[in-house]
């Protein structure tokens, strides 16, 4: 198989790229889509340039379709990899989080932990020179177009509970250089014999580029940080906003509360609504969240 070949197998271009650089998200229903509608809507107001391109699979809704196109995304559909029925089997969701459950958050009931190597079909986008990954639940509050020219395999660290967490890097936010070699190497390692990937796409990348670029924490700031570590909240050096865990458009949820200044920003976004000055927005004004006693942070 030639190298165009590898970069179109398993996705479907229904147009052109339109510039050389792009950002790229994955949507893989109808919920991650509300979350693709924020982002497109803060990535247009930071006046990028690039492309916005949203990686779907087939089971996001023909609606959501129409309203992310309409905002200007280049839509790519994508199929899940081909992976083995073992490899499936050990990463379903129910297996997955008995085994490596989740114990410092919630993960929505509409996450299948199984989309997540969706994410790495960017690599299948060989028009682009250079992408920047975003996930669908984070918000971008200003410029971010300089990560395009910083190496293969950029990312910030996975910090949202203590500094023992900056030797993790987060896959929220990366910036990769599209190869089909590269994808076809990936996808021989990915599903190898046992091959057991706890935080799948996340865990994966970090084995695979064991030599990562660190980005500043700014560049992807996880919500939880707002109440763990508010010492490194700063509203005026933050660039990405991401929703880890519990999604901003989800009523209702256990740390509603606590987050609720953050939800607020999102749902501007989201509705196209006023949106504040991001650097006048108070920081936390205390070690924990009135909301959060110590012994509740983070569980």
């Amino acid at each position: 198989m030639t190298e165009e070949e590898r970069a179109q197998h398993g996705i479907r271009r229904h147009d052109a790229a339109g510039e050389k650089r792009a950002y790229v998200t994955l949507v893989t229903n109808d919920d991650y889509g509300k979350g693709a509608v924020a982002l497109i809507r803060s990535l247009r107001i930071t006046k990028t340039t690039a492309d916005i391109v949203v990686l779907h699979t087939p089971a996001l809704g023909e609606a959501s379709r129409e309203t992310l196109a309409k905002l200007g995304a280049r839509l790519i559909e994508a199929d899940l990899l081909p992976l083995s029925d073992a490899f499936n089997a050990r990463h379903a969701r129910r297996t997955l989080h008995e085994v490596a459950p989740f114990t410092k958050g919630g993960k929505p009931a509409f996450h299948t932990p199984l989309d997540n190597f969706v994410k790495l079909r960017l690599w299948q986008l060989i028009e682009y020179e250079s992408c920047i990954f975003i996930d669908a639940d984070a918000v971008v509050l200003r410029n971010i177009g300089r990560l395009f020219a910083y190496p293969e395999f950029s990312a910030a660290p996975n910090v949202y509970e203590s500094l023992r967490d900056f030797h993790r890097l987060n896959s929220g936010v990366f910036v990769a250089r599209p190869s089909a070699a590269t994808f076809a190497a990936m996808l021989q390692r990915l599903d190898c014999p046992d091959a057991f990937w706890p935080r799948t796409d996340q865990t994966f990348l970090q084995a695979f580029f064991p030599e990562w670029h660190g980005l500043p924490v700014f560049m992807n700031m996880l919500q939880y940080v707002w109440f763990t570590m508010p010492e490194l909240w700063n509203w005026k050096s933050i660039h990405v906003l991401h929703y880890q865990y519990e999604k901003p458009w989800e009523a209702n949820h256990p740390k509603t509360e606590a987050l609720m200044p953050l939800i607020e920003l999102w749902h501007a976004f989201h509705e196209g609504d006023p949106l504040p000055d991001i650097d006048s927005l108070p920081d936390p004004a205390s070690p924990l969240h009135p909301q959060q006693p110590a012994g509740q942070v983070g569980g």
